[in-house]
């Protein structure tokens, strides 16, 4: 009997790495990292959901205090934050996974609540976003309206970008990883440059072991 082929439990070259497979964990919400920080419940959530050479997709994880748009969001623009990824990524890695930190910055998707010391969310518009329903069908998400940033402001959001781009390295750095991150930087910074219209900016970064 001739044996099946299954496409998506077959191997797959993406860049420099090789996945044994195509099924990849998607980022999911979790909002569980109570102050910004990774607990560790989630080195058990990752490594579970771990196969060799598969990849795995971090929650969105942002690069300031001014990224948070959601409650208990992880952050790795601090230094706590980034010794809180650590086992987390060990685990991954132990089981032969293969991890990329999804990092973002929420924009206007934010209010008051959410910023340092209550002031507006920053964005490329000052135009606010319409009140909407969240997932659970129940919870209104409320948005306040909006700073637009200045031009001399940009660059402030780009290094931003760089210092979580450069943490996320320290929990699992590689040559590739620096590569991959520099031209992403690289092209953040053009489109943000040229007051790039939407709400969210997001970035994945690989967490691969040297």
């Amino acid at each position: 009997m001739e044996e099946i082929t299954i496409p998506l439990l077959t191997p797959y070259k993406m860049g420099k790495f090789d996945l044994s497979h195509r099924v990849v964990l998607a980022p999911l919400t979790r909002q569980r990292s109570f102050n910004n920080i990774p607990q560790p419940p989630a080195v058990l959530y990752y490594s579970q959901r771990t196969t060799k050479g598969g990849l795995l997709i971090s929650e969105a994880t942002g690069v300031s205090d001014t990224s948070q748009g959601y409650p208990n969001t992880p952050g790795i623009w601090t230094k706590e934050q980034v010794e809180a990824w650590k086992p987390i990524v060990d685990a991954v890695h132990m089981k032969g996974g293969i991890f990329f930190c999804q990092i973002w910055h929420v924009g206007r998707v934010s209010n008051y609540g959410f910023q340092p010391n209550g002031r507006a969310p920053i964005s490329c518009t000052d135009k606010p976003l319409k009140a909407q329903l969240r997932a659970n069908g129940v919870d209104v998400a409320e948005f306040s309206p909006p700073r637009r940033l200045k031009t001399e402001e940009i660059y402030q959001v780009v290094n931003d970008f760089r210092i979580a781009a450069r943490n996320a390295m320290e929990v699992g750095e590689n040559s590739q990883t620096k590569s991959m991150a520099s031209q992403a930087l690289k092209e953040l910074s053009k489109k943000l440059r040229m007051h790039c219209p939407s709400s969210c900016l997001v970035l994945l970064f690989p967490l691969k072991p040297s």
